[in-house]
């Protein structure tokens, strides 16, 4: 088999999991996976032979919030947790799913950053680690284009500037920016002039 068709293969199967998982209970988390998925396949040029790793964590990234998935309430954590037991899928992807858009922030705010850390490092590649920021974090729920800002606030306000969530996303609020940031600088890079 071609490592094209060993690819396409991995690809489906990764995203009949998403689909599998989210779909049905969660059809707008769903929907926000698939245009995560769909911003990361703008990032080939930047990325390179690793286009396969951001597009396969762009649509698993959210996998954790799949009902009957749910066991620490800390999505990343549960997605990851999933997806390397039930799927053994690439330890990459899966610590890129743990830590996706800061998580580990988050983490720390609810007592679990050291399980985290000990279960799924950060992975060191960070131009992977700043595409996933900017697929999430310039995706709304409903898989559209959107703005670092408005995500930010979007997210905020469904959530609560004083919940968990809210608290965390505030404090990532630079990072994510300073990602976000750093994939449009070499998106921009990569256009012909």
């Amino acid at each position: 088999m071609s490592s094209e068709l060993r690819l396409e293969a991995r690809l489906t199967r990764e995203q009949l999991i998403a689909q599998h998982e989210l779909a049905g209970p969660l059809p707008r988390r769903w929907a926000h996976s698939q245009g995560v998925a769909a911003r990361a396949g703008t990032l080939a040029e930047i990325v390179g032979d690793r286009a396969a790793l951001i597009n396969s964590a762009a649509v698993l990234h959210d996998v954790g919030y799949a009902p009957r998935l749910v066991v620490t309430e800390f999505h990343p954590l549960d997605g990851a947790r999933f997806l390397r037991d039930e799927h053994g899928v690439d330890e990459r992807v899966t610590r890129l799913v743990a830590n996706h858009s800061f998580a580990l922030l988050e983490a720390e705010e609810r007592g679990l950053r050291e399980v985290l850390e000990a279960e799924f490092p950060l992975l060191e590649d960070q131009l992977l680690v700043d595409a996933l920021v900017y697929c999430d974090m310039t995706t709304t729920p409903d898989g559209e284009p959107t703005t670092a800002p408005e995500r930010v606030a979007e997210i905020v306000g469904r959530y609560g500037a004083d919940s968990i969530v809210g608290r965390f996303i505030r404090r990532a609020e630079p990072e994510i920016y300073a990602a976000v940031a750093r994939i449009e600088v070499a998106l921009s890079a990569d256009q012909p002039r």
